[in-house]
């Protein structure tokens, strides 16, 4: 599999959510199990068939984790020199040139993505406009809704 970019408050999330799953999600579901069992005929036990399937969702997102943990390419942008160019873990400030609404996003992995937290995944449109990109240059960003132009005022590795 290939590295998957990660900023170091992404990897800490995907830890955390690692450790919530192996220690409170899925001794939960067992015991769930266990006591659908004690119910008798399994054939017929929707509780049974419901806490299989939670099992199956929580030992797949278990896996899930462990693999993007372990090919996370963990990416500090406090310690990044990219000499002002937009990179994986900037934060941009932006002008929207249509609106002149001012905005300021950090480029993260797809994991991290939060459009209400500022943070754009590497591979949204806005973030593959952006990237390369220094302050003073025009971005020019195809989204579905059509054409639009951002100005970058500022990039910071914060």
């Amino acid at each position: 599999m290939s590295p998957v970019p990660l900023t170091v408050t992404g990897a800490e999330k995907l830890r955390a959510e690692l450790h919530e799953m192996k220690t409170v999600q899925r001794p939960a579901v067992i015991a769930a199990i266990a006591e659908a069992r004690a119910h008798g005929d399994l054939s017929e036990n929707a509780e049974y068939e419901a806490a299989k399937e939670k099992q199956g969702f929580i030992e797949g997102r278990i896996a899930e984790l462990e693999n993007k943990l372990s090919n996370a390419q963990i990416i500090n942008p406090a310690l990044l020199n990219a000499d002002g160019a937009c990179v994986f873990g900037a934060t941009i400030d932006l002008k929207d040139l249509d609106s002149d609404t001012i905005v300021t996003y950090q480029i993260v992995g797809d994991d991290e993505a939060d459009i209400k937290e500022g943070k754009i995944s590497i591979s949204s449109p806005i973030a593959r406009a952006l990237i390369g990109k220094y302050a003073g240059d025009i971005a020019v960003v195809e989204a579905p809704a059509g054409i639009r132009e951002y100005e970058i005022l500022d990039v910071k590795y914060i």
